[in-house]
């Protein structure tokens, strides 16, 4: 079980209560899908993602985005046991979906981009070690099934 700081807590809490959904999450996923091109086998449903612009663009990419981000408000809640927090999910993506788990950490990857740019000078090496762990947990846990 991972432990988490006083510190750690809050600034977990700080960052998305400041989050902005609807755009962050569209942004990252978009990122994802545009920088690992392979991660978009996964989204064949989602119409055109021949390119940049089409990703961008494209409806089902960005509610998807904020889905997933949404997603992580599960983590927040439950810091103490996200790995049974993402049972269900992590069963989802490793024997419906049949997803990577490397892409859980790709996607984390264009998050912490993304939610760097947008706090600025204020995503700390302090701040983003506490982030960095915070995304290593749930990643784990995503891929807990695999194991």
């Amino acid at each position: 079980m991972v432990q988490w700081t006083d510190k750690e807590r809050a600034v977990i809490k700080d960052i998305f209560s400041k989050m902005n959904y609807e755009d962050i999450g569209p942004k990252a996923l978009q990122r994802c899908l545009i920088v690992y091109p392979w991660c978009q086998r996964y989204f064949g449903g989602f119409g055109n993602l021949f390119n940049a612009e089409a990703i961008i663009t494209n409806t089902k990419v960005a509610a998807h985005g904020i889905t997933v981000l949404h997603g992580l408000d599960k983590a927040v809640k439950n810091m103490d046991d996200i790995k049974n927090a993402y049972k269900e999910l992590s069963v989802l993506h490793s024997e419906k979906l049949h997803v990577d788990p490397d892409n859980f950490r790709l996607l984390g990857d264009c998050l912490t981009v993304v939610v760097a740019g947008k706090m600025g000078l204020g995503f700390t090496p302090d701040i983003q070690a506490t982030w960095q762990k915070f995304l290593a947990v749930v990643i784990s846990a995503l891929g807990h099934q695999y194991h």
